[in-house]
């Protein structure tokens, strides 16, 4: 398999039938090429915590971003390249691992005001459902519990390809973002600013930087 082999996609125009109106005649679709390098990586994958980021960023007092990960964390991957929709992900997060660079910041995140950790150890995320959106973006729909409160989100998910490396592991790579608001889990603590606004913003972006080995 090639280093980071990426697909390939071609568009196909759709013909109309004959006799048909131009006017009223669908456009063109995109159509994705099947990708051999793909189909190859179907089966289950771990993700490889010293390459890879479950993190994210949220602003904070409305003029600066606070950037954050997770370290500790499990992971079960399915990916199933020549049907997409059979892909699947279970990661559980433990939140006492938490790390913005700032201890005191950190023991308040694990605190009751947040994730409070004692009670709500870890954070879960089950996906229910993948969809290929293009010949290398995927969106995975799944279930996320945070402190007992469960939602549904969506991650849109980006191939970044595929390589053995030297030391004969398989690995491929995906790049994982979505957007939530921390209030929908019960995460509310926050302080009013003089000028407006909030010191911690409620949307909170979660980035999953993803260097994913294939299990034996």
């Amino acid at each position: 398999m090639g280093i980071f082999s990426r697909r390939q996609t071609a568009t196909v125009e759709q013909p109309s039938a004959a006799g048909q109106d131009p006017f009223a005649a669908r456009s063109a679709t995109a159509v994705a090429t099947p990708d051999p390098a793909l189909r190859a990586l179907t089966g289950r994958w771990t993700i490889d915590r010293p390459h890879s980021r479950i993190g994210f960023s949220v602003r904070h007092a409305m003029v600066t971003t606070v950037r954050g990960a997770f370290t500790d964390y499990d992971s079960t991957l399915h990916f199933d390249g020549a049907r997409p929709s059979e892909s699947r992900a279970d990661l559980v997060i433990r939140v006492a691992s938490v790390d913005t660079g700032v201890e005191q910041r950190d023991a308040h995140l694990v605190g009751k005001d947040f994730f409070d950790a004692r009670r709500h150890p870890e954070m879960i995320f089950r996906s229910t459902s993948t969809t290929q959106e293009s010949a290398e973006s995927f969106r995975m729909t799944g279930d996320l519990t945070i402190r007992g409160t469960t939602r549904p989100v969506e991650l849109q998910l980006d191939y970044l390809g595929s390589v053995v490396d030297p030391f004969g592991y398989e690995r491929a790579g995906f790049d994982g973002t979505t957007t939530i608001d921390r209030r929908d889990w019960g995460l509310v603590y926050n302080q009013r600013l003089e000028a407006g606004g909030s010191m911690v913003s409620e949307k909170v972006r979660l980035q999953f930087d993803i260097s994913a080995i294939r299990s034996s």
